[in-house]
């Protein structure tokens, strides 16, 4: 009997020609593609009518959007994670997923082999591998184009050999759109002191002027765009990015470690997660504690380097999950956000779990629930670590 083998696929070059070569290797060959929000209906379709022309068995389409949102993005919003202060990990916290339903996929048609077109110079290929090990030990994991030193002229002769025509020209361009952003590599990722051109971004600046959005949280999560309350979170990220993407905002680029060891530079745009992160956090400043705050930074930080260095499945995960959920008990109310083409403004917001609206104090204005001479003892206490060390430093003259 012929091995099955499940193709991560794409409908590109790479995976084109995976499938190909893995059915002339004698695989009993089924496809699937795990979809986390980036492809409409109508490229869904292509990519399976590439699938059957390839010669597959069987193809399918896994939504995981939903899943990714809520066992990804929720916590990514919490954690305020952005890498490097800058990037939202769009497509490093979606391949995670997509390798998830990849493999229960492969198991549940009772697959010998799982493959994927991911090269040996990037992230992509330890996740995918990664994720499929640790859930499904005994599947064989089968990577043509990382394994075999090829060209991508070849990949295209041995297809066209073979009788299958496609427009594989080569985009100046690399795409790759998800719900929580979009990344663009180009020729001026490569170098240290370059920029993507305006051209390169899929989204234009279609808006000028200034404007005004509001995102309602309740609990940590978005709720409301504008006045308008959704019940579907996918839905309200969407608003928030249609929006945001007609001015141009969310535009960046990311330089930082990857899994194997090399720096690496992307472009992205991702206006949708930006103004959520960025609004949630302002609104956690004004709802959280100055040590909630403190160890939700620290958490967050981890949260997001594990997240994009293949580590999901790590115990830990459900650990720091837990906590910052947690700490959004108190996160709930409405944020004020002026936008304008490349920039916005956080104006301001309004929660009923505001800690400025005390009987405490005014901040810099007046004091209500403590005197002066409460204010004079409280200092002069604190000082006193400071001012026995000093007095011991001038004691033995180096003060």
């Amino acid at each position: 009997m012929k091995e099955k083998v499940l193709l991560a696929f794409s409908g590109g070059l790479d995976t084109s020609f995976c499938a190909m070569y893995l059915k002339e290797q004698g695989y009993e060959l089924h496809t699937a593609i795990a979809n986390t929000g980036g492809f409409s209906a109508e490229e869904l379709k292509t990519i399976e009518e590439k699938a059957y022309r390839l010669g597959a068995k069987s193809h399918i389409t896994l939504d995981v959007t939903k899943e990714y949102y809520e066992k990804s993005i929720k916590y990514m919003v919490y954690g305020n994670v952005l890498r490097n202060g800058t990037y939202p990990i769009s497509v490093s916290s979606e391949r995670i997923f997509q390798a998830i339903a990849i493999i229960e996929h492969a198991k549940k048609i009772g697959a010998d082999c799982v493959a994927h077109g991911s090269t040996g110079a990037g992230n992509d290929q330890v996740r995918f591998d990664l994720t499929f090990e640790i859930l499904a030990p005994t599947i064989k994991i089968l990577t043509p184009t990382r394994d075999m030193v090829l060209t991508r002229e070849y990949e295209i002769n041995y297809l066209k050999e073979r009788g299958y025509e496609a427009d594989f020209t080569k985009m100046e361009y690399s795409i790759n759109a998800g719900l929580w952003g979009t990344s663009i590599g180009g020729k001026e990722t490569l170098k240290s002191d370059q920029t993507l051109p305006e051209s390169a971004y899929p989204k234009q600046v279609t808006k000028h002027g200034e404007e005004r959005l509001t995102i309602e949280f309740e609990k940590g999560e978005i709720v409301g765009v504008n006045g308008k309350k959704y019940a579907d979170k996918i839905a309200a990220i969407n608003a928030v990015e249609a929006i945001g993407s007609a001015y141009g905002i969310g535009r960046d680029m990311h330089i930082g470690d990857t899994i194997i060891g090399i720096k690496g530079r992307v472009g992205f745009e991702a206006a949708g997660a930006l103004l959520i992160i960025n609004a949630h956090k302002m609104l956690e400043k004004h709802t959280l504690t100055k040590w909630q705050q403190y160890w939700k930074d620290q958490i967050g930080t981890w949260y997001g380097m594990f997240l994009h260095e293949a580590q999901y499945l790590e115990p830990v995960m459900r650990d720091m999950e837990a906590f910052l959920e947690n700490t959004q008990q108190n996160v709930s109310g409405t944020v004020i956000i002026n936008l304008r083409p490349y920039s916005y403004t956080l104006v301001g917001v309004d929660s009923t779990f505001d800690l400025m609206k005390t009987d405490f104090g005014e901040y810099g204005e007046v004091n209500k629930a403590w005197t002066a001479n409460d204010v004079k003892g409280f200092t002069k206490i604190l000082g006193n670590q400071m001012k026995i060390f000093y007095n011991v430093q001038k004691r033995n003259g180096k003060a």
